[in-house]
């Protein structure tokens, strides 16, 4: 064979290999968004189960290739994102459940049942300070007035009563499945009777609606102004 017979089968292969490349690519992504918007339907259906609307669901799948792990029938990570979700009418910013080894029934991918397990299961709910004031409020009538802002990094409370004005910080931790607020430093130009009442019933806690999948809280922090939920879910599956 000639030289320039070799160099125009050598081309022809190279050309096969790069379009069966792109072929591959483009059947992985067409795969992966059928089964990322199954998920996201199953997720949202099932969250729906807990009163928890939102709106906007999406599913992001992760790891190396989506037809490798769909073969396999197992998926490393998947997050779900949930855009302004309501948790019992209740409204917030964003929820974010990150899963890792997840297994995905190939059969979901053709319209057939089949139920998903995830390994194990991370969330992190998104709340305005104003909404957990709210829900303060909501827990404790006595509270009614109070408001909450997040400076700099700080939860605030804010409160008018009797006609003076408290502004102090508060830090958030988890107690019982509930936020306790833990007051800082107050003026000593506050009454005692005001500051331990305003005491007391800010460490009752904040009773908050059902998390989706019956999520068990594990701790809260402020995060760009933010109150950020963390919380754990246990045995997680979704059915078709």
């Amino acid at each position: 064979m000639s030289p320039s017979r070799q160099g125009r089968g050598l081309r022809r292969l190279v050309v096969t290999l790069v379009v069966l490349a792109v072929v591959l690519v483009a059947v992985d992504r067409i795969a992966a968004v059928v089964a990322q918007n199954q998920l996201a339907s199953m997720a949202q259906k099932e969250a729906a189960k807990y009163q928890v609307r939102s709106a906007d669901t999406s599913v992001k799948i992760g790891g190396f290739g989506f037809l490798p792990q769909l073969i396999k029938q197992d998926f490393s990570k998947v997050t779900l994102t949930m855009g302004k979700p309501a948790f019992a009418k209740v409204p917030g910013e964003k929820l974010t459940v990150d899963m890792k080894n997840v297994h995905v029934p190939r059969s979901l991918l053709f319209g057939q049942s089949g139920t998903v397990t995830v390994g194990t299961t991370d969330m992190q709910v998104r709340l305005s300070p104003r909404e957990l004031g709210r829900l303060a409020v909501k827990t404790t009538p006595e509270l009614a007035g109070l408001s909450m802002v997040a400076e700099g990094g700080k939860l605030h409370a804010k409160l008018a009563s009797n006609g003076i004005n408290i502004d102090v910080p508060v830090e958030p931790q988890i107690q019982n499945g509930k936020i306790s607020l833990t007051l800082g430093q107050l003026s000593s130009s506050i009454p005692s009777a005001i500051a331990n009442g305003l005491k007391n019933q800010l460490a009752n806690g904040i009773q908050l609606p059902q998390l989706p999948y019956n999520a068990q809280l594990t701790q809260v922090s402020i995060q760009d102004n933010a109150v950020v939920l963390s919380a754990t879910v246990k045995d997680l599956t979704f059915t078709r």
